[in-house]
């Protein structure tokens, strides 16, 4: 747990919770952006081949630990006015009529669904191309419901339903049954421009509309803390829960990048990138899907296999200050890295059978380093070049977030890259987004985020660095296109982009 000062006059406070695969996180901040304190609780999953599992019966009394220690950081849960929760995308578990998990909780990744969702997509194709993304993968919510529905065939008739993780927890909060919102249902084919399931395509798939819970746009009051619940937590009886979003979501709100045009780049174990848009984009590639913004824009993005996992694989056991200040001397690197940490590529291009590469031997430990960080920025780049080939609006701010901004050299690589200033908040997590969320309740919540999302400091690109750049960058597009997996017309796109 971590103690924060509060500087803050008595403010009105909100209460964020984010669900991930390992842990719970609790962040309680003011109206103002000031934080009163946080805390965590491990969780864990079991991993066996494609399958990967969770004990819901865990999520509970995580979020209370997690609370606890919150409140034991000097949170004071009685100006708490509103919580919501997020969770990870497409984790699922079916509930008995008493509200109890009746199965294990088929993680986000799970991948079990490879028959279903060939189904799955055969019946829905029209309206997956109507939201936007094509189709379906095997480890979305809804071919997993179906493979549920499939080794539990008394489901039905026992009065089994479909809970998302974060639905889990809401039905804790208030004591009864809740909608979900949209955004945690957008991969089991919820319909988040009309706010419905599309019910003929259920059909199609033999899943009675009785088992899916009703639909909600995030940001909407479900329900208030019960009795139990307050007694079990020390939240107020009666505190508005707000339906959440997912943790990608939950991570933009946390950056502040409500804003059309606007782009949170997330440099974790992965790459995530999610910005906001006025309408809906179709990818005819069905790379990039949307979510729908408690404020009615649109917040498309995409999540791709490279990332800053490889720099813990490989790196390990290095000392990464010295190895940064050695990578700084050779960059711009000849050699070229396509830095993915697993087999498969996602975005900015669908290729399933894609692997990492490197154009050549590294001579150094250095210099291996320096292309593993150039190589995820020149990704990042063509995943801009991909946006703004679709039609959305790059023009906006960039803030950067996870686990690779505490890389200094990182940073400004990233934005020399890309050419245009990058931005760090200094408390960017899910759980303070939901927090943002749930102050939306009450305020727009680009007034909300703006007000409580507090920005640490902003980086100029280096206009001569960057063009010595372009050069890699092309040769890495044109890697790329010889290996099948980059489209022409992206690369054509990006290279139009480069020319000066």
């Amino acid at each position: 747990m971590t103690a924060i000062r509060d500087d803050a006059r008595l403010e009105d406070a909100w209460l964020g919770i984010d669900l991930g695969t390992q842990g719970v996180r609790v962040v309680v901040a003011t109206s103002d952006g000031g934080l009163l304190g946080e805390g965590s609780c491990p969780l864990t999953s079991h991993r066996h081949g494609d399958h990967h599992e969770q004990d819901p019966g865990t999520w509970w009394p995580a979020v209370r630990t997690a609370i606890d220690r919150a409140r034991a950081a000097g949170a004071d849960l009685r100006r708490v006015q509103g919580i919501a929760v997020d969770a990870t995308s497409g984790t699922l578990t079916m509930l008995d009529r008493h509200g109890l998990p009746a199965t294990p909780a088929l993680m986000y990744d799970d991948g079990r669904a490879a028959a279903e969702v060939e189904h799955v997509n055969a019946a829905g194709e029209q309206q997956w191309a109507k939201a936007g993304y094509q189709r379906m993968q095997r480890s979305w919510a809804l071919p997993k419901l179906r493979w549920l529905l499939n080794h539990h065939p008394h489901a039905v008739e026992n009065g089994w339903r479909l809970a998302h993780q974060s639905d889990v927890v809401n039905r804790r909060l208030v004591g009864h049954e809740v909608p979900t919102d949209t955004s945690n249902a957008l991969k089991t084919g919820a319909d988040a421009a009309q706010v419905a399931w599309p019910e003929p395509v259920l059909a199609a798939l033999g899943i009675p509309r009785a088992v899916l819970p009703d639909l909600v746009l995030p940001g909407t009051v479900i329900g208030r803390v019960c009795a139990r619940a307050a007694a079990e937590t020390g939240l107020a009886e009666g505190t508005a829960v707000v339906a959440g979003m997912t943790d990608g979501c939950a991570a933009q709100l946390g950056s502040g990048a409500t804003a059309v045009g606007s782009w949170n780049s997330v440099m974790g174990t992965t790459l995530v990138l999610k910005g906001v848009t006025h309408d809906l984009l179709q990818d005819p590639h069905g790379v990039v899907y949307s979510h729908r913004s408690p404020s009615g824009h649109w917040l498309p993005g995409g999540a791709s296999s490279v990332g800053a996992g490889l720099v813990a694989r490989e790196f390990a056991d290095a000392d990464l200050d010295r190895l940064t200040r050695e990578a700084a001397a050779l960059l711009p690197t000849d050699l070229l890295r396509y830095p993915l940490v697993s087999p498969g590529e996602r975005f900015p291009f669908l290729a399933p059978d894609a692997q990492a590469f490197g154009s050549r031997e590294p001579a150094t430990r250095a210099e291996s380093f320096a292309a593993l960080l150039q190589g995820a920025a020149y990704v990042e780049r063509l995943c801009f070049d991909y946006l703004d080939l679709l039609g959305a609006p790059t023009d906006g701010a960039v803030i950067l977030t996870g686990g690779a901004t505490r890389n200094p050299l990182w940073n400004q690589l990233r934005a020399d890259v890309l050419g245009r200033p990058v931005t760090l908040p200094r408390h960017a997590q899910p759980a303070l987004g939901m927090a943002v969320l749930a102050a939306s309740s009450r305020a727009p919540l680009d007034s909300a985020a703006a007000a409580m999302v507090r920005l640490d400091r902003t980086i100029e690109p280096r206009r001569s660095v960057g063009h010595r750049h372009e050069e890699g960058y092309l040769r890495l597009l044109d890697l790329l296109v010889q290996r099948g997996w980059l489209p022409g017309v992206v690369a054509a796109h990006a290279q139009e982009r480069t020319a000066p």
